[in-house]
């Protein structure tokens, strides 16, 4: 678990001593795909930090419809808001594939960030990421139209395998959809006129750019 925790950003420059401490106030779990660890509105008493796997942060209505805040991996974590403020949950995680946590309770969280200043300042730098990255997002949605919030989104998730630009794992269009705050028969039209454009092409689940996204249709 020690050799874990030194790869996690959260915990760069403890010692030995200090990850053991961390490591006997904490709790290892591993949850399926599919998985709510928590739920938007709850009270908070642990936060999550993620070790393996893939998890989605979300919003959604009394109708059931979603927005995606964020889509996170390995070395982050959520919850430490309510432990911060002992304000309700502001959203609502879901594995999106097997995932293991290490689960840190309210109290030794708490104590972790008085013992370690290293850590509040990290935890602070998080939070404004997150801060500027919700700014973009609320910028986004009031701002532009929802092609230009799927371009967006196409071009922060491709990264090049083998000389092909692409996004990585299967992305439905209910899942981009939830991504960029629109309907799923909105996005399918995008697709289809990416498709028959030359942009893009569906291969082996996989979403492959084939050139430049235009920036207006």
């Amino acid at each position: 678990m020690i050799a874990t925790l030194k790869q996690i950003p959260l915990f760069y420059g403890l010692s030995d001593e200090e990850l053991s401490h961390i490591e006997a106030s904490a709790a290892a779990k591993t949850y399926p795909k599919g998985a709510i660890i928590i739920n938007e509105g709850d009270a908070g008493s642990s936060m999550f930090l993620l070790m393996q796997g893939r998890l989605k942060v979300f919003v959604s209505d009394s109708n059931g419809k979603e927005y995606v805040l964020a889509v996170l991996g390995p070395g982050e974590y959520v919850g430490e808001l309510a432990l911060l403020d002992d304000e309700p949950r502001t959203a609502s995680v879901e594995t999106e594939e097997q995932s293991t946590f290490l689960v840190i309770q309210k109290e030794d969280f708490l104590a972790l960030l008085h013992n370690h200043p290293n850590i509040q300042f990290k935890v602070l730098v998080s939070l404004v990421r997150r801060t500027r990255q919700l700014t973009e997002a609320v910028k986004n949605l009031a701002l532009k139209d929802v092609y230009s919030r799927v371009r967006l989104l196409f071009e922060d998730l491709a990264v090049e395998l083998e000389g092909v630009m692409q996004i990585e794992g299967h992305m439905t269009q209910q899942a981009i959809a939830d991504r960029v705050g629109s309907s799923r028969e909105m996005v399918a039209r995008i697709m289809k006129e990416l498709v028959f454009g030359g942009y893009v092409r569906i291969e082996n689940r996989r979403l492959i750019i084939l050139q430049k996204l235009p920036e207006a249709f």
